[in-house]
């Protein structure tokens, strides 16, 4: 029975108390004729471990003059063409299309690869993988084009198909969620080549990239936690917190209005939270952490190597491959050229440019912001807020600042994808190339440019007593937290990190968990009307068998009610832990307890990812590749980022390099002379300026000048090197001298360092070279009997 489209329909029986059962369209694409009653196929078989290697949905049009449905009628004409073997089943208001590729696609794939340059297949695979199926049909599918050079995801934006995905394996599946994708595998090792067998190279890749660095999180965890336990035995022996807690100094106010003098002593509990990471052990703990970032870059090539080299794609080339690809499809297809515009170039650069200073802008306003909240806090009638004004803004702030980057993660992501298409990329390797590279400017400014701030701005261009710096003329600008302007950024990092991993793993699990099970209620009838079906063991199909029509649309919905997933799904969990890399490298010397929360966060994370991938999303496309492509890069450059910004940490924002100039110009052991006095005694007393109240040009209220115990006052304090009138003292200029000389000794201290491990660590075992070296050989030999031959 022909019907619109020519598709040969096969009508479905009804069973009393059910819904209709589902009709089936088969279309048999694969050369297949019919004479005298008798089917005679002009391909051989196709051995099809699924039954089907690649679904579309479409929503069920009833009026056949529709463009949608003409369009839906044309685009499978065109798979027709390419002998492809397709089976519609509408069930209600879905229509699926289970597409299925004819053998000689993987023959020609096969063929090519053998001759290519740089995709050599390798010898002892004589059949193609089913992981490389899909990866083909998928390429192939989505480069078929209509009459109007409409392709599917033309047609998907102008919602003529509504879904496309290939299927799970349901034996596999259920291997890795034995073995692999389930909490209580936490501190189990990856079955790295089965992730690779069943997801493809590329996910393998970043499972292992994860695996690694989780596993090379250890040694840093360790001496961090080393390093805080290391401030927390000075709790009771320091005289720096002794000073602070006894003295009886009287503070100038934080801020203009509300803020009143303040006692010395009141900071006494966020000078010892100061002391766990501002000592000398945060200085040794951070060239560790700038050497480790070679370290671990440089054994993940060696360990990346041996697992490329066992799947033998050492010398793969993605962008030969989809020329190959494109040939396959299409025979007498063009390739599509190199091309460079300077004025495309020119005008990314100009909206790259727009969008970071766009970025940077929101964390003036994040200034601004802290400011004004921390007046209105100074305000209130509380004694607590108006004591900790300064406090409770920096925490507001970083709590907005977590709300920016999430929204600006979605604003980043549009400009992103806009600037790549006015790029004109050649390729889909190249444009994931050019998109992550922007995305991960665009995001690692969202993130850091406030901690950029805090650590080298912040406390630094606000003024002194009497000329104070204002946003406007009419807000003083913030200082550093009493106790160090480290602290402020050792607050904004553990909000930042906390807020990010916790509340991020919870949506990113909980997210497609709920969607899975909304999608589940609403085709809950058509479970229980398919449990009388029995559902074929894979293991035992044989070829050329296939599962009865309502096992096809029972796996179907199965894989359809899972979330989506797209080519760039890899790619936010790739930037998630980028992002996270560099908080644990970058201002590690801040907080040295980074490395322990990103391990503790990786340890879960494998597990959350792999749950997700393996059962609560569609099968992403298997993708093959030798290495984790352009991210390489961008880790390198975080890791000389790292060793600057650790530099300028330690010598410009902690008080390392003011106590050691104390410790041997100003202080008790200046001279030399051995006493039973600490060096360090008057290190407090001694970092702190004196400005007079009563002097009309500081400005302070009256009511500012009384403290809360109610005695009046003539002098306040302030954390500066400056003599009565307002001049640096010699001090000033020596601590500035010293800080620059630390830091460009670090720096290049640090870099030689790197340098010598990048040269002494090799990129690949030995071992793992002599067999390619061996691959090769035997290889070439084998060419030359068959040339002789």
């Amino acid at each position: 029975m022909v019907s619109g489209g020519g598709f040969l329909r096969r009508a479905g029986s009804t069973m009393a108390g059910h819904r209709r059962q589902p009709s089936i369209e088969l279309l048999e694409f694969m050369g297949v004729v019919r004479e005298n009653g008798n089917e005679q196929s002009s391909l051989p078989p196709v051995h099809t471990p699924l039954s089907y290697d690649y679904v579309l949905v479409a929503k069920t049009i009833d009026d056949r003059e529709r463009s949608a449905f003409k369009k839906q009628v044309e685009y499978i004409d065109e798979l027709k063409k390419k002998n492809f073997k397709v089976t519609k089943i509408i069930d209600d208001d879905l229509v699926f299309y289970g597409i299925q590729a004819p053998k000689e696609i993987f023959e020609k794939y096969r063929y090519l690869l053998k001759v290519s340059d740089a995709c050599n297949w390798s010898s002892d695979q004589n059949i193609v993988p089913l992981s490389t199926r899909i990866r083909i049909v998928h390429f192939i599918i989505n480069h078929t084009y209509t009459r109007n050079g409409e392709n599917l995801r033309d047609l998907m934006k102008a919602n003529v198909f509504e879904a496309r995905f290939c299927l799970h394996e349901k034996r596999k599946q259920r291997e890795l969620k034995e073995n692999w994708a389930r909490w209580t595998a936490c501190l189990q090792g990856q079955p790295i080549t089965a992730v690779r067998n069943y997801f493809g190279e590329k996910v393998a890749l970043y499972y292992l990239w994860l695996g690694w660095y989780t596993y090379l999180l250890i040694p840093p965890a360790f001496i961090g936690i080393i390093v805080f336990l290391y401030g927390l035995s000075f709790f009771s022996t320091s005289p720096l917190i002794k000073e602070v807690c006894e003295a009886d100094t009287v503070m100038c106010p934080l801020c203009d209005h509300g803020c009143k003098v303040w006692h010395l002593s009141d900071i006494c509990t966020y000078a010892k939270v100061s002391l766990l990471f501002d000592n000398n052990g945060t200085v040794l703990f951070a060239m560790f952490m700038a050497v480790w970032a070679t370290l671990f870059l440089e054994f993940w090539k060696r360990h990346r190597a041996s697992f490329v080299c066992e799947w033998k794609v050492s010398d793969w080339c993605e962008e030969e491959e989809e020329l190959i690809l494109e040939i396959v499809t299409n025979a007498n297809c063009q390739p599509k050229p190199f091309k460079h515009s300077y004025l495309r170039s020119t005008l990314v650069l100009i909206c790259v440019t727009f969008m970071i200073m766009v970025i940077i802008g929101l964390t003036h306003a994040l200034v601004v912001f802290r400011v004004i909240a921390a007046g209105f806090l100074a305000k209130e009638s509380g004694d607590f807020l108006s004591s900790h004004s300064n406090s409770g803004a920096m925490m507001l702030g970083a709590v907005l600042h977590y709300i920016i980057i999430t929204v600006m993660s979605r604003v980043n992501r549009i400009v992103a994808m806009k600037l790549c298409e006015i790029e004109e990329t050649r390729s889909f390797a190249a444009t994931e190339k050019s998109f992550t590279v922007k995305m991960f400017t665009f995001q690692f400014f969202t993130y850091f440019s406030s901690l950029f701030y805090v650590a080298f701005f912040l406390g630094r261009i606000n003024g002194h007593p009497g000329e104070y710096v204002r946003i406007a003329g009419k807000w003083r600008l913030e200082e550093c937290h009493p106790s160090g302007c480290l602290t402020d950024l050792f607050i904004q990092m553990t909000i930042i990190m906390v807020l990010k991993q916790t509340i991020s793993n919870v949506f990113e699990f909980t997210g497609p968990w709920f969607c899975r099970f909304w999608k589940r209620r609403r085709i809950q009838k058509l479970q229980r009307k398919c449990a009388h079906c029995y559902l074929k063991d894979e293991a035992e199909a044989k070829e050329g068998t296939e599962l009865c029509d309502n096992c096809k649309l029972r796996n179907w919905h199965s894989n359809y009610r899972l979330n989506d997933v797209d080519s760039f799904s890899l790619f936010h969990e790739f930037l998630e832990m980028v992002i996270q890399f560099s908080f644990t490298t970058i201002f590690v010397a801040a907080f040295p307890l980074a490395p322990l929360l990103a391990l503790i966060n990786n340890v879960i994370e494998i597990r959350l990812d792999a749950i997700k991938m393996v059962t609560l999303e569609r099968r992403i496309v298997p993708k093959k590749t030798n290495d984790i492509g352009v991210w390489i890069d961008i880790l390198e450059a975080i890791g000389v980022l790292a060793v600057i910004a650790n530099g300028l940490v330690i010598g410009v924002s902690s008080d390392f390099i003011p106590r050691l100039v104390y410790q041997y110009r100003y202080g008790h052991c200046a001279n030399g002379t051995a006493t039973d006095i600490d060096c360090m005694v008057g290190y407090v007393n001694n970092s702190l300026s004196v400005a007079q109240l009563d002097d009309k040009s500081n400005a302070f209220s009256p009511n500012q000048t009384i403290p809360i115990d109610g005695l009046n006052v003539t002098t306040c304090s302030y954390k500066d090197y400056r003599n009565k009138d307002y001049s640096f003292k010699p001090q000033f200029w020596l601590i500035l001298a010293v800080r620059f000389a630390f830091v460009i000794l670090f720096e290049h201290v640090i870099v030689i360092c790197k340098f010598i491990a990048a040269w002494f660590v090799p990129s690949a075992p030995m071992q793992v070279k002599n067999d390619r070296l061996f691959d090769k050989l035997n290889r070439l030999k084998e060419e030359l009997r068959s040339f002789e031959v």
